[in-house]
């Protein structure tokens, strides 16, 4: 089951269209109020609903997290900086995760446009943007093109 949205929590704050990488999260133009316009293409990252600040979306917990028949609640507490997960099993039992909502410090992160253009050298590199410097390593691990002609054993 992909997101969806308790319409009476939802304030139409628009966070979750903010963030959503699907882009499938809309606002209903008439009740101002955020839903899912395109379920099957939910890839469930938790982006919309941890950026909720109304606590009004929720979404399927996967098959390592929680077992079919589950319900996951979750509370975003951004003035602790932290995450809550409370799952909810058929026969009644509780369990709860706490995570942070970063594993960085706020404002550590550099945007896209601190970084200097890549360069015709860069462009043409299987390497993403900043790599390997943002990984802090010195080189990306590579097969040669010789290693990749070899034969499966």
């Amino acid at each position: 089951m992909p997101t969806f949205v308790y319409m009476t929590r939802c304030d139409g704050c628009g966070h979750c269209v903010d963030i959503c990488p699907s882009d499938i999260m809309h606002i209903d133009k008439t009740n101002r109020r955020a839903y899912n316009i395109e379920p099957n293409m939910c890839w469930e990252c938790y982006s919309c609903v941890k950026a909720c600040p109304q606590n009004a979306i929720d979404a399927r917990g996967y098959a390592d997290f929680a077992p079919l028949g589950h319900s996951v609640r979750v509370l975003r507490e951004p003035e602790k900086g932290t995450i809550s997960w409370k799952l909810i099993f058929r026969d009644g039992r509780e369990k709860n995760f706490e995570s942070p909502i970063r594993t960085t410090p706020w404002g550590s992160i550099k945007s896209a446009e601190e970084y200097a253009a890549p360069s015709k050298e860069a462009l043409k590199s299987q390497e993403l943007a900043h790599e390997p410097d943002a990984l802090n390593i010195e080189k990306l691990p590579a097969l040669t093109p010789d290693q990749l002609k070899q034969g499966v054993i």
